[in-house]
């Protein structure tokens, strides 16, 4: 695995990903949480290809703008880059668009586990 891995998702914005409907806010634009969900997406895709057998990641931390809203039927565009590998810990650059420009942006840090292991401390 090496810096520069990058991966974007894609969302259109529809009742079941406002803010009024997973209750982030009361309007009907796309919701803050369906943002997040789709950078750790793309991050998560970024690297899923460069995994060692049976691993995986998964999300630890994410330090995000939402700066400008996205009405519903509008396409969003959430792309991850892979900026720094330390170990198991994964930093990346996240940022989504629609057709208006940039609508957030941030950082966010992913982990590799082990599958098996992962889920067993769950006995």
């Amino acid at each position: 695995m090496q810096t520069g891995l990058t991966h974007t998702s894609t969302a259109v914005v529809g009742t079941d990903n406002t803010a009024r409907t997973l209750g982030s806010g009361d309007m009907d634009v796309f919701a803050t949480p369906a943002m997040v969900a789709l950078m750790e997406n793309a991050a998560m895709n970024a690297v899923a290809g460069s995994l060692p057998e049976g691993s995986t990641t998964v999300g630890a931390k994410i330090d995000t703008t939402h700066i400008k809203p996205s009405k519903v039927g509008a396409s969003v565009r959430a792309t991850a880059t892979l900026v720094e590998i330390d170990g198991r810990k994964l930093v990346f650059d996240v940022k989504a668009e629609d057709d208006g420009g940039l609508i957030g942006e941030g950082r966010h840090v992913r982990y590799v586990v082990d599958r098996q292991r992962f889920m067993a401390k769950l006995q």
